[in-house]
């Protein structure tokens, strides 16, 4: 709590990486309820614009080398859930 929280997650290809690589982070809390994107990444990182993340998450990765990693800057207990991270990378997924 209070500390920035790192979310990583690394990923292999068989394909080259290019543009059309797709990172997508969703959140689902603890107590249920709906999966949200809280982050997508398209050659450039765009953050969540709404819901409980909003201006909370930084890209760390870099997909050249494998990395889709993802900070939280000041994480509350009421942000406990599970935290999914989904590489594409046409036309491999």
């Amino acid at each position: 709590v209070g500390e920035q929280a790192l979310l990583k997650c690394s990923f292999k290809s068989s394909s080259p990486i290019t543009d059309s690589l797709l990172v997508d982070w969703t959140y689902r809390p603890l107590t249920g309820g709906q999966m949200e994107t809280i982050f997508h990444y398209q050659s450039v990182p765009h953050p969540t614009t709404a819901g409980r993340f909003k201006d909370r998450i930084s890209w760390v990765g870099n997909v050249a080398n494998g990395d889709a990693s993802i900070a939280i800057e000041s994480p509350a207990l009421s942000d406990n859930g599970t935290f999914i991270c989904s590489v594409k990378n046409p036309p491999d997924i």
